[in-house]
């Protein structure tokens, strides 16, 4: 069996399949730190601008600690073709009323479970990217991709 040979990617390209691939999976993983091990756990973001990630959490669960110790993490994405995007950058806690109101009112499943967006159990995390790379699948190579 031979190995597949992927297509040459334009490097014009590597914004907007990045894009997609982020756009096509509903629940990455997110990766944090616990002390000296590492933890990755399926997340489902509650909005995403651009590269911009925003994840609601409960502050009963353990990546809250994990978060607040070391704030780095990193988001990897996949689509149904093994494309993917890795996604490091750093999370903080969203404090912005507007932004917050807005994330609530678009997710009935957020309402539902919580009940009020004052839950006091309820915390946002804007992941601002750092760094962002795209690989095709079975290319075994990274590509930049351009945050600005």
């Amino acid at each position: 069996m031979s190995k597949p040979v992927p297509k040459p990617i334009a490097p014009a390209e590597v914004l907007e399949r990045a894009r997609a691939v982020v756009k096509a999976d509903r629940f990455p993983a997110l990766a944090s730190i616990d002390g000296d091990q590492p933890r990755v756990r399926p997340v489902s973001p509650v909005r995403t601008d651009g590269f911009t990630v925003f994840v609601a959490n409960l502050r009963l669960y353990h990546k809250t600690g994990e978060i607040a110790a070391n704030p780095k993490v990193e988001l990897c994405y996949m689509d149904d073709e093994h494309n993917q995007v890795r996604l490091s950058g750093v999370a903080e806690t969203v404090t912005e009323r507007p932004v917050l109101q807005e994330i609530w009112d678009a997710n009935p499943l957020m309402r539902q479970f919580l009940g009020s967006l004052d839950n006091p159990q309820l915390l946002v995390y804007r992941i601002r990217p750092t760094r962002v790379r795209y690989m095709q699948e079975w290319a075994l190579e990274y590509h930049e991709v351009p945050l600005a």
